[in-house]
């Protein structure tokens, strides 16, 4: 009997086993049942994250866009004036290199022609002695009214003086060529100073003669030599002014111009009008004599045409033009 109680204890002893083994897979299964239950859940919650999530990306992608238009649209301006900025530059650039080569060539000139000024200036001291040698006795005929050229007849005097600033550059000589012309005429019976626009020099006698003698001679001197006017370099209306206010056909008026530019467009279109005014007699004398006087100065924008004008001016209107 001992073998049968043997494997009645071996039977009972598998089917515990078994029970084990069976709970332990209902174990796992319970669990899983319960796992899967709460996953609808958390895969919802995670779907809904992710979209707000990507519509917040969205946004940003649109912030990012906009700002880049706005970007783009401010960089076109930049661009542009980087581009005007280096054209700019290379002409400037090219102006200096043009500008170098000027000057070198100028230097170039000025010194191989150093030797040739030096020629002249012999040239001119020679002449100047034979001159002085040939004139020392000279006398003028007794009836001759001119010095060096220029007509001095005249009882009134008007001086149209351009107060440009390129002229204030050379005012001291103004200023010798003014006294020069005036020691000419040792008695007068009016004066008038203006400048080029034909403003007064003295206000208070606008219209008027200033009476001659010595001490409103030194008057008018002192009064030009601190002269603030400031004037445009044409003498046309400062002439125009002239004739217009003083003129008399029972005097014998003479006009002196200071001038160094000429800045009008047509020289001929001045000369015809200063004409019209200056109107000739039957004997083709005009109303009054127009003289002038060129100075050189390093302002000057057209020296030579002021000497062409003046020069066709004065000879039209019985005058002579000095280029100094």
């Amino acid at each position: 009997m001992p073998g049968k109680r043997a494997k009645q204890a071996e039977q009972g002893l598998n089917l515990s086993f078994l029970d084990v083994v069976c709970c332990g897979f209902g174990a796992v299964i319970l669990l899983l049942v319960i796992t899967k239950i709460h996953e609808p859940v958390i895969i919802e919650r995670s779907r809904e994250e992710l979209e707000g999530l990507i519509l917040l990306l969205e946004r940003e992608l649109f912030e990012i866009r906009g700002e880049t238009s706005v970007l783009k649209r401010d960089l076109e301006p930049l661009r542009a004036e980087t581009a005007e900025r280096v054209r700019r530059a290379a002409a400037t650039r090219l102006e200096v290199e043009e500008a170098q080569e000027r000057y070198f060539a100028a230097r170039e000139s000025a010194e191989q022609g150093s030797d040739e000024a030096g020629k002249l200036l012999a040239a001119r001291q020679s002449l100047t002695e034979e001159m002085e040698r040939l004139l020392a006795n000279y006398q003028p005929p007794p009836n001759d009214t001119t010095v060096a050229g220029v007509a001095v007849d005249s009882e009134y005097v008007i001086f149209v003086i351009d107060s440009s600033g390129s002229m204030r550059d050379v005012w001291p000589r103004v200023l010798g060529t003014f006294t020069e012309i005036l020691d000419v005429y040792p008695q007068l019976k009016g004066i008038q100073v203006m400048n080029s626009d034909g403003d007064y020099l003295f206000s208070s006698f606008y219209g008027r003669w200033i009476p001659d003698s010595p001490s409103r001679r030194a008057s008018i001197r002192r009064a030009l030599n601190n002269w603030p006017s400031q004037s445009f370099s044409s003498p046309t209306q400062g002439i125009a002014q002239a004739i217009s206010t003083f003129y008399d056909e029972s005097t014998k008026i003479s006009i002196f111009v200071f001038g160094d530019d000429f800045q009008e467009e047509s020289a001929e279109a001045v000369i015809r009008y200063v004409e019209r005014i200056n109107k000739a007699d039957r004997l083709g004398n005009r109303l009054v004599r127009i003289n002038a006087v060129g100075f050189q100065t390093r302002g000057s924008f057209d020296s030579i045409g002021f000497a062409n004008f003046m020069r066709v001016l004065c000879e039209r209107n019985g005058g002579t033009f000095v280029a100094l």
